[in-house]
């Protein structure tokens, strides 16, 4: 669904950059090079969603993304404080806080309401990402081997999906023996004990259920008997963006 190459030189930011990314722990996310989504196998799996649980429905179990994945894949942090703040709806805030922060500001053309495109921020890079001839053909390699992938239908994916069976199906994808323990970095590693925790993941848009206690094969234990699905309610759909929530 989402592959990513780390082809990127390492500490290609500038020192500046290369602080603040550290010190809002977005430092790992920074040197994911490449990613490519699936859209035909995201929307095989909407249809798979199933709201009462919060889980993907497949025949051979319930799964999910899960904090581990959010911490093995894009190595973001899953403990902490929140990286939260109020919305710079105003082109002269933006410039103003990028100011303070990098030295720089971006364009009016670089900005979309409160965004800023991430071609301004790479563009704060002291080097281009394709620096010689072997990171060119790293480049040109990956982007060969994941090329059918991205051209796989709905209706194929679908199939595969609905034809899944028991062995087939990768529930520890972690596993020892299956990636190299070493190069996950102690910094996130730290909070490995919390990635099964059944907790609410609250963001901007919605709310919903870190339901581990249905994806208990995910981390390597026996799956018990489900519990009563978890009723958000209105809860659900709270959107915490907008002057309604300035503060």
């Amino acid at each position: 669904m989402l592959q990513c190459d780390h082809y990127l030189p390492s500490d290609s930011y500038n020192q500046i950059v290369k602080g603040h990314l550290w010190d809002t722990n977005f430092y790992h996310v920074s040197q994911i090079g490449a990613v490519q989504c699936q859209s035909a196998l995201v929307n095989a799996l909407i249809e798979r969603w199933r709201l009462e649980t919060h889980t993907f429905y497949f025949s051979v179990g319930e799964c999910v993304v899960t904090l581990e994945d959010v911490a093995l894949i894009l190595g973001l942090p899953t403990n902490g404080l929140p990286v939260t703040g109020p919305t710079l709806s105003s082109y002269k805030a933006l410039e103003a806080e990028c100011l303070d922060q990098f030295g720089v500001a971006p364009r009016k053309a670089d900005c979309r309401g409160s965004f800023i495109k991430l071609t301004w921020f790479r563009a704060l890079k002291d080097h281009l990402v394709l620096v010689d001839n072997i990171q060119i053909q790293r480049w040109r390699n990956w982007d060969h081997e994941n090329r059918p992938y991205r051209f796989r239908s709905l209706a194929r994916f679908r199939r595969a999906l609905d034809g899944l069976q028991e062995g087939y199906f990768v529930w520890e994808a972690y596993a020892n023996g299956r990636i190299d323990l070493d190069v996950i970095p102690p910094d996130i590693r730290q909070h490995s004990a919390i990635w099964n925790a059944t907790v609410l993941l609250i963001s901007f848009e919605c709310i919903e259920w870190h339901a581990s206690n249905r994806l208990r094969r995910q981390f390597g234990l026996t799956q018990s008997v489900h519990h009563q699905e978890r009723d958000l309610g209105e809860a659900h759909d709270e959107v915490l963006t907008g002057p309604k929530n300035q503060d």
